[in-house]
């Protein structure tokens, strides 16, 4: 597959999924600065766990009906889509995305990457509708290796082609089965991308999504003409 990059802050995320099909991908964050290349959390006991805000309650204590299967609604400009997390099988993952979401990160971001070839996705959670990117946590621990296969409907975590340990925000929705992009073996080329949940209802609207028109900016690769708005993203149970 060939692909054309431009060296701009966006680029190393947007384009990171494409790397596995045989293309990469680098750049730098806002402001100029280096992206990091690896991530400070080495392994499952560097979780940066923090309460979530806004969280749905089960009861007067405030806790979640299933903590290990915690259920989010992803309130586009296109349509509603309800994901389950699986934080069994990818607990530091989940707890990356309750954090971003609990804190109104996603708020008013877009989908910023539509690619509608192989690998299928949709990609967003980092960039305005202006395609102003978003300030970032610490990059997480990848999972990939759980278990969890890139099959249609499931959401997983973007990341450098070049670093395992470097999701941040970036979340796609794999539109397609994407066996391309599952974990393979330990080696840089085979790790593979974290899945972390799957759509439970709204696979509908992602679909919208994936056939909107797109085109190149001088910050993104096939991003949609008219952007599509994340509104928010909330733990409903």
């Amino acid at each position: 597959m060939q692909f054309r990059y431009r060296p701009s802050a966006a680029c190393w995320i947007a384009v990171a999924l494409l790397a596995m099909a045989g293309c990469g991908g680098s750049g730098t964050g806002d402001g100029g600065a280096a992206s990091p290349p690896t991530a400070s959390i080495a392994g499952p006991g560097g979780s940066t766990s923090q309460p979530i805000a806004g969280a749905a309650d089960d009861t007067a204590t405030g806790s979640v009906k299933d903590p290990l299967h915690p259920t989010l609604l992803i309130e586009t400009s296109m349509g509603d889509i309800t994901v389950q997390l699986d934080a069994e099988k990818s607990p530091l993952t989940v707890d990356n995305f309750l954090t971003y979401a609990g804190s109104g990160h996603y708020n008013q971001t877009i989908f910023h990457q539509v690619l509608k070839d192989y690998p299928k996705v949709i990609i967003g959670g980092a960039y305005t509708a202006e395609q102003i990117e978003k300030e970032t946590r610490t990059p997480i621990f990848c999972e990939a290796h759980n278990g969890l296969k890139n099959v249609r409907g499931t959401i997983a975590m973007a990341r450098r082609p070049d670093v395992p340990d470097s999701a941040t925000c970036h979340f796609f929705i794999n539109l397609s089965d994407n066996e391309v992009l599952d974990h393979k073996d330990w080696s840089l080329e085979g790790y593979g991308y974290c899945v972390f949940g799957k759509v439970v209802e709204g696979m509908d609207v992602a679909d919208k999504i994936g056939a909107v028109a797109v085109a190149d900016t001088d910050k993104l690769e096939q991003t949609p003409v008219d952007p599509v708005l994340i509104k928010s993203i909330r733990l409903v149970r």
